[in-house]
């Protein structure tokens, strides 16, 4: 049996050394992947950075959040090795857990079910300690509020900065004003924000599928319809839902 998405085009918004697995399923299926990456993150300098980075790794911290892939790549380049990851580690998500992982040879500590920081932070048992917070420079602050609340003391940095395109390729261009898209995908609220930012005609009505409750929300408030959330929030979670979005209503 064929799937929804043979001959569907789905685009894709997540930045493209990101998305090659997503796009790998999604030609497995018989769809055409247009992959427009609505953010570019880069890794982020400071001496707040530097110095939260040297006490990690001279034991000073009871933990580290990861919330993102893109953390572990931040820590390789900076870090001597995975030998400088001297604290328990909470991660968010299997993407981020299975980077961690190849990276430093060892499991998280602590994962949730729910890849979302909300479950991370119910996760956490109360106690004391610093805790080290690297994340994006836009994320929001509820993560450490929540830390704060069970007795611990969390220390944000930035691990990477988010930069949103002024506009999409020429391809998504030319598939959004034709109205070839039948769905784009979003995989973090700041994929919509970017998306929003950056897009121009859009002839038809393209479903709307995200990763997860975050980022549906994001969407939800600027205005689109979400026709599907992944569930559990992975890459086949993704392509699951694009399926459950993109199959023909059956007639009566």
């Amino acid at each position: 049996m064929s799937s929804p998405l043979a001959g569907r085009t789905v685009l894709v918004t997540r930045p493209a050394d990101r998305a090659r697995r997503f796009v790998d399923l999604l030609d497995q299926r018989g769809a055409r992947a247009i992959v427009a990456p609505t953010i570019e993150l880069r890794r982020a300098r400071s001496a707040a950075l530097t110095a939260a980075l040297r006490d990690l790794a001279a034991g000073r911290f009871a933990w580290i959040v990861l919330t993102s892939p893109s953390t572990i790549a931040m820590l390789a380049d900076r870090l001597d090795g995975p030998a400088d990851v001297r604290a328990r580690v909470a991660a968010i998500g299997d993407g981020t857990s299975d980077a961690f992982a190849r990276w430093s040879g060892r499991d998280a500590d602590l994962r949730p079910r729910a890849f979302t920081t909300e479950a991370l932070a119910r996760a956490f048992r109360p106690g004391e300690g610093r805790v080290l917070c690297a994340r994006a420079d836009i994320a929001p602050d509820g993560l450490e509020d929540a830390l704060a609340a069970k007795g611990w003391t969390p220390v944000r940095v930035d691990a990477y900065r988010t930069v949103f395109p002024v506009r999409l390729p020429a391809e998504a261009r030319d598939a959004l004003a034709a109205g070839e898209v039948d769905a784009v995908t979003f995989t973090s609220a700041s994929t919509v924000r970017g998306f929003v930012g950056a897009v121009g005609a859009v002839r038809g009505t393209p479903k709307v599928v995200c990763i997860g409750p975050v980022t549906a929300r994001e969407a939800r408030a600027r205005g689109f319809v979400v026709h599907a959330v992944a569930d559990p929030h992975t890459t086949e979670g993704l392509v699951t839902a694009l399926e459950r979005a993109l199959r023909p209503r059956r007639r009566r």
